[in-house]
Parts: C-alpha cells; structure tokens; sequence
C-alpha cells in the first residue's frame, strides 16, 4: 500500500484547486530525496499528492461524494438504463441478493485505503521534518484532517474498518491490521483524535483554496460528534442503543456560530449559489471546504469532476445517452409539499405524486434540487424537461425526475462543463462541509439535549432563507412561468423534544437532499429499516422496479467487508453482522 521513494505525482499532483489556486502553481518536479523532503520550503511537493487523492484516486462508480450509495435511501433511485446497469448498485438499493463479492464494495475500499497511504506517507515524512517550525506544523494538521476524512466516509459505510494511524508502516504492518482493534465507539475517537491535534492549529483562514480551516475542522469534528453520539454499543447489531449527551455538547460547543461567522461563513441568499461552476460563486460564505477541482490546467481535460459524470442526464440536442442515474425519488418530491402555513406535512403524503401547475405549494428549495418534468433544465429555457423518453435512458423505468446539484448548465459547455469521451464532466466543487450543515447539527444536538426553543430557531433560519427564494432566487420566477405555488412558513410555538427532532430531522432531508447525507442520517438514528420500508411499500405501487424490496435490520445498515479483502486479511478481519 506504500512505498518509502518520495516520488512527485506529477499529473495527479495538479489535481485540487480551481483557477489560480495553489495546486495549479505548482512545478512538477522530478524525485526528492530524504534530506529535501524535511525542508519546509519543499515539504508541499510531497503533500500535493495527498490532496489530489481526493480527485484523482476517485472514479464515476467509487465517488468519494459517495452518492453512489445514498441511493438506498428514499431520497433516490439508482437509475440508468435498465436493472442489469450497475447491478449491484441497484441490488443494493432493493437490499436483496446483495453479495461480498459484489464489485463495488471493493471498489470504494480499496480507492480509499490508497488515498489513506499516501496521506500516511505525508504524514511520515513531516514527522522526520523540524517539529518546531510552524509550517511543518499546519501541514501535519492538514494531514491528520485529510487522514480522519478517508477514515470517517469509509467508517459510514463498512462500519468495521482498519485505522491506519501508526507512524512509518511497512508491509507487514499492513497485514497485520485489524478492524476490530477498537470498538465502534472508540473508531469515532480515533478520527475524533486527528480532527482535535488538527483544530489546536489549523488558522481561521487559510490563503490557498482546498486547505482546511479551523472552522472547517470544528464542522467536521460536530459531525463526528454527531454521528458518536448515537452509540451502537452492541457488537452483534446496528441497533441505536443509546445517545451520549456528552457528545452531544460536543456538537454544540464545535457549532459555536462564532467560530463560522468571524470567519466570514454564513447561509447564501439563493441555496444554488452553493452548486454553481462559475469563480464568483465556488468557495462562497456558505462553503467550509470543498474538494476542489479545475480546468485549463495544461492536462488533457483539466483535473475535472469526473465522480458526477454518471449523474448527468440524457439532454436532447445536447447529450442524447446521458448515463442518467441518482434519480430523485416521488417520496423526495412530495417532501417539499408545504401546508396551509407553509410548513412540511413531515409523514403526511399525498396519494398522487406532486406535478408542476397543481394547486399544492411547494418549497422552492425543490426546483434548486429536482428537475420537475414542466421547468427547465438547469435553468435554462433552451432545455424543458418533459415526460418523455428523450429525457429518460431507462424509459420512464425510474421516473422523469433529475439531480440539479450535481450538474452544470449545458450552456456553459466547453467553459465549465466539457464532454470528455462522450461523458460530461465540470470543474464545479463539491461542497463537503456548508453552513446549513452545521446549523443543522446544532440544532439536532440541542433538540436531543431537550433545548427545543433554540433548535427550533435555527431550524427557522435555514426556513428564512427558503422562503427568501420565493422572490429573490434563480427559481423565484417559477410561479408566473410555469404555474407553481410557493409557501415557506416559520414554526412558531412550543414543541416537544420528539416533535423537535421530527422538524430537525425533515429540515435536514429537505435541505440536504441529493448531496448523499439522507441514507447515512437514516442509519444514525435508527431510523433507516422503519422510512425506508414503508417508502418500499407506498414507492412500489407505482414504482415496478422497487416491489420486492426490502430492508433487514441489523444488516443493510452498513455494506458488507468485501470478500477480497476478507481472504487477503489473514484472518485479522471480522465480518459485519447480519449473516453475509
């Protein structure tokens, strides 16, 4: 998994950062040797290739974005073609005939224990470099951020994952690792570990786009907080057997909003500022950190997102094959229906799907997140979506629904958007920690600590930018163009603390849908075999594809140890549980 030559990955080492960002500027070099490598003034030609791990070890079917993967969840379907494209992605999302020799799962594994070894090589190098000279020091935090983010997404999916912490590993270190060397809670302290060395030391702002900040590391360490708070203490299940209300406070002393507002971070007046290509909109007040990605870098198609490439749909005229798939699901749809005071009807949907022109209102955050058949595409005029199968790969199989997030206006083919091989790929970012985020996991942690006045309010903070949308936004014209109705109202009153987290919980999903949060969330609260089978019976009635499905407890909460790396462990690993 390592190798101890200090070779500069040249290609891939121009890989992070947008425009005139401090990958892009970076001479390729040919070989360091061990005396260069401790001086600080070269220490970031080694680093470099960390941090292009994060786009350049990553592929369309192992996205680190892993929305690959929240397509178990009611949020969205696979999509595609047909069954039979990506098979074990939508056997997954039946969750029935999943097997450990599936591909994927050794996929994403093994793509990320790569991206861990060459921050673990990093990380041995600036150990051998002067402790006491403070860039040495910032990019160890770096380092140790960049370790606890491959450690944390890899946690969320398998559960049981080896840590590679020890300092100048060799191979036989590697073999002997195991991933029961800690239980689950103390795997979450291990990432929390690298985050709080990280927080002591990373600036309030950092002058090189792609590099953590401290604010960008209290988000993660509430995060993580978060997700330890809700303890599975019992090794044989992935029962939700307690929440921990010291970590809990975590979560609210790492979500201080002074940490993010001295740092200039807040909500962005329109939520698709957050999802747009263009330089005066990445690395907006709303965006922590992102992974950064570029174009006209000197590179044959520039260091581009191709992790989306997938999501892209068929565009007429512009794209006929689009890959087509994360396809937003009816029940995701019918969340952003509002009430009489324009509130959410949380469980309460309705017995036929939301259609632009009804009379039921909607939240604008829903146009900024679905493509409805009846509105444009991407916002642009020359692209209605219809219900048609020129809009559809798989026929109308998965429905007519589209991902926005993900993808770039067609118009800006060729600047921001570029067809590379017959698939589109952008140099849009993907934003991993934003302001909405963490006003959200304050308010959940306060709703679980019984302080449902503030966690309400800033449950009602986040509402006051949707309802801003309705007349100040890229989706504001809708109502006189296409003939929808907006209502976005505040909560006002007393609530319980269940009624608290119902709110919190459906602020989350209506706010974070399609950025590959909801199936993780769902899992963290125990949540995810209760909504998710019911979604199977209510999306089944009209959705073919989906009859049959079914969610096992204690099993489907987390993907299987793939059977590669089960053989190679030298029985060092031990199988989740729920039979594989």
């Amino acid at each position: 998994m390592k190798t101890k030559i200090f070779y500069i990955i040249c290609a891939a080492a121009l890989g992070l950062s947008s425009c005139s960002d401090f990958l892009d500027e970076q001479v390729p070099q040919a070989t360091l040797t061990q005396d260069e490598v401790k001086d600080p003034k070269y220490i970031d030609n080694v680093l470099i290739s960390a941090y292009a791990g994060l786009v350049t070890i990553e592929d369309m079917n192992a996205s680190f974005s892993l929305w690959n993967y929240d397509t178990r969840s009611d949020d969205a379907y696979v999509g595609g073609s047909d069954f039979s494209d990506g098979e074990p992605f939508h056997r997954l999302e039946l969750g029935t005939g999943v097997m450990t020799t599936d591909w994927p799962f050794s996929s994403i594994w093994t793509r990320f224990y790569n991206y861990l070894s060459r921050v673990s090589l990093s990380l041995d190098v600036l150990r051998s470099a002067d402790q006491d000279n403070a860039v040495i020091q910032q990019r160890t935090a770096e380092m140790k951020f960049l370790r606890a983010y491959g450690h944390f997404q890899l946690k969320r999916l398998f559960k049981k994952i080896p840590f590679v912490l020890k300092p100048n590993m060799e191979e036989d270190d590697y073999n002997n690792l195991s991933n029961t060397e800690f239980t689950n809670d103390e795997g979450w302290q291990q990432i929390i570990n690298d985050l709080e060395d990280a927080y002591k030391v990373l600036p309030t702002v950092q002058a090189e786009k792609g590099r953590p900040t401290k604010a960008a590391c209290a988000a993660f360490l509430a995060k993580v907080y978060l997700y330890k708070a809700y303890r599975q203490d019992n090794a044989a299940t992935n029962e939700v057997t307690g929440i921990n209300e010291a970590d809990l406070q975590k979560v609210v002393e790492y979500t201080q909003p002074s940490i993010y507002t001295s740092a200039g971070y807040g909500l962005e007046p329109d939520l698709h500022n957050n999802f747009r290509p263009e330089e005066q909109y990445e690395n907006g007040k709303e965006s922590i950190w992102a992974i950064q990605y570029s174009r006209n870098d000197g590179t044959v198609y520039g260091n581009l997102n191709f992790s989306n490439r997938l999501i892209v749909p068929c565009i007429p005229k512009v794209h006929d094959s689009g890959n087509d798939f994360y396809k937003p699901s009816h029940n995701l749809v019918d969340a952003y229906r509002t009430n009489a005071d324009g509130l959410p009807m949380l469980d309460d949907f309705a017995a036929t799907d939301y259609t632009v022109g009804s009379n039921q209102t909607v939240d604008p955050r829903l146009f900024v997140t679905v493509g409805v058949p009846g509105t444009p595409y991407m916002f642009n005029t020359d692209f209605m979506m219809a219900e048609t199968n020129t809009w559809s790969r798989g026929g109308g199989t998965y429905g007519y629904f589209v991902s926005l997030k993900q993808n770039v206006d067609p118009a800006l083919t060729n600047s921001y958007l570029f067809d590379c091989d017959n698939q589109w790929a952008s140099s849009m970012n993907r934003i991993v920690f934003r302001y909405a985020d963490v006003l959200l996991m304050r308010a959940e942690a306060l709703a679980q600590l019984g302080q449902t006045t503030e966690a309400i309010s800033l449950v009602n903070q986040v509402r006051q930018r949707a309802a801003g949308m309705i007349t100040s936004s890229v989706v504001s014209g809708y109502p006189n163009k296409y003939g929808v109705r907006y209502a976005v109202g505040r909560y006002n009153g007393t609530y319980s603390k269940d009624q608290t987290m119902r709110i919190v919980k459906m602020e989350r999903r209506l706010e974070l849908a399609m950025e590959a949060e909801r199936f993780f969330d769902l899992v963290r609260w125990g949540d995810a075999a209760t909504v998710l089978n019911k979604y199977f019976t209510d999306e089944s009635r009209t959705m073919n594809f989906l009859q049959g499905a079914s969610f096992t407890a204690n099993k489907n909460e987390y993907l299987p140890i793939p059977y590669e790396q089960m053989a190679a462990s030298n029985g060092n690993y031990t199988q989740n549980c729920g039979n594989w």
